[in-house]
């Protein structure tokens, strides 16, 4: 496994250009699986999980061509379905979470799919009850193989129907929505996620000819099509590293240009930063976060310490907590982190209070920072990445920190962010890979 040495202490200064957003590129990818014709996708993310995604669409013999580093067009038009049900398939899905994106097309387009075990994060458990129980709704049948590991799902056509939602989730709603778009009838989604990858889908799959009505609402109304074309998307940039970058450089003391940013499909993201006490100008779609030698933690409105917690779409990503969290170790004031969705999210923390900042976890959900207002510097440590988001959170506070760190399992951090270490370099930072 790599890992990264990092010299911390350095104020960084420069700009930087987000990735295209991982989540909306693997819904996107997914659904080129929906039609025969040529599908072009611009600014994919290069990294780890996408490119894995990518692999078994190459291995399902859908046609694909590198155009440039960020640009590919596919042609699903000669598809081996039954590759999803061999040994090499089982394998390689079962590395990424983002595989069971396949399942929804595959259902719509060649009447059956077959969904492994959830990988990917060590974060808690992932369910995939919300896919299941909606692809049965639409008419699939569903039986877990143990001897394969696989959930198979067959259906002779799909009916359109009305569905509540358990949960607004993301990849659930939107592998119901590539599932719907060609099944016979209406199909009503009810709590359904809102987020920006999931509007950004429906729209690209309008484009190919589907009948979506509701976009952006929890309330999705689908009117099932025949026949979908080809057509060209661009995936937005990634609202997950904007907010990282952000963190970082609250954290670092730095001057930092975000160009590029996506600021119309950032959500409440901004205002949460702002909340700690970190100054942002918005200048068209760039976001400048100039040095700041002390952010100061907002308090609510009768006094009460503030609470920032993750909630579906218009509300905070859980994405984000763990950058926020870290970030708020060097703010003046203290701050009761939630993490509703996850219950191993924070279990990272240990490794932060061994650097020196002040946390409490209360418990597997929540963790209370005391602001070091600056009074002390955290020391480095070697450290592991338990998972994506929180390994960037463990090199912000690297970065920020006094001497060497040294961050392991940085395979985890590559699956969400591309050659981070590089892009941080032109910035002034002293980060090395080593193999």
């Amino acid at each position: 496994m790599g890992s990264f040495e990092v010299k911390g202490g350095k104020k960084l200064s420069g700009e930087i250009i987000p990735q295209g957003a991982k989540n909306e590129a693997l819904q996107i990818v997914s659904a080129v699986l929906l039609t025969p014709e040529k599908v072009t996708i611009k600014n994919i993310p290069d990294i780890i999980d996408v490119n894995l995604l990518i692999e078994l669409l190459g291995e399902m013999k859908v046609k694909i061509e590198k155009i440039n580093s960020s640009t590919y067009t596919f042609q699903a038009d000669d598809v081996d379905v039954e590759y999803l049900h061999s040994k090499e398939y089982h394998k390689k899905s079962g590395r990424l979470r983002g595989s069971v994106m396949l399942a929804g097309p595959m259902l719509s387009r060649f009447k059956k799919a077959y969904i492994p075990k959830p990988g990917g994060d060590k974060i808690g458990r992932r369910r995939l009850d919300t896919h299941i129980i909606g692809f049965q709704k639409l008419g699939a049948s569903f039986e877990y193989n143990s001897d394969d590991g696989f959930f198979h799902l067959n259906t002779k056509g799909l009916q359109g129907t009305t569905m509540l939602l358990d949960e607004p989730s993301v990849t659930g709603t939107a592998n119901l929505v590539m599932a719907a778009v060609m099944a016979s009838g209406i199909t009503e989604i009810y709590n359904a996620a809102c987020e920006p990858y999931l509007q950004q889908l429906c729209e690209m799959l309008n484009r190919m000819g589907a009948k979506i009505n509701g976009i952006g609402s929890n309330l999705l109304k689908i009117e099932g099509v025949d026949y979908l074309k080809g057509t060209e998307h661009t995936v937005l940039p990634d609202m997950i590293e904007v907010g990282s970058f952000i963190g970082l450089a609250a954290m670092t003391q730095s001057d930092i240009t975000i160009k590029g940013a996506g600021i119309k499909h950032l959500g409440i993201i901004p205002e949460k930063f702002q909340q700690l006490g970190i100054q942002l100008n918005f200048k068209g779609d760039d976001i400048h976060i100039p040095a700041q030698d002390i952010y100061e933690i907002h308090k609510f409105m009768d006094g009460g310490v503030l609470t920032i917690y993750d909630h579906p779409w218009p509300g905070f990503t859980p994405d984000l907590l763990s950058i926020v969290l870290v970030t708020a170790i060097q703010a003046r004031g203290s701050v009761l982190i939630h993490q509703k969705m996850f219950e191993s999210r924070l279990f990272f923390v240990d490794k932060l209070i061994e650097m020196g900042a002040q946390i409490i976890l209360c418990d597997p959900h929540r963790a209370v920072v005391i602001g070091l207002e600056r009074k002390q510097q955290l020391r480095g440590i070697t450290m592991s990445s338990p998972d994506i988001r929180a390994g960037v959170a463990l090199l912000i506070a690297a970065l920020s920190a006094q001497g060497k760190s040294v961050i392991q399992n940085i395979e985890q951090i590559d699956r969400g962010y591309q050659n981070i270490d590089e892009r941080l370099r032109k910035l002034g930072a002293e980060i090395i890979r080593i193999d």
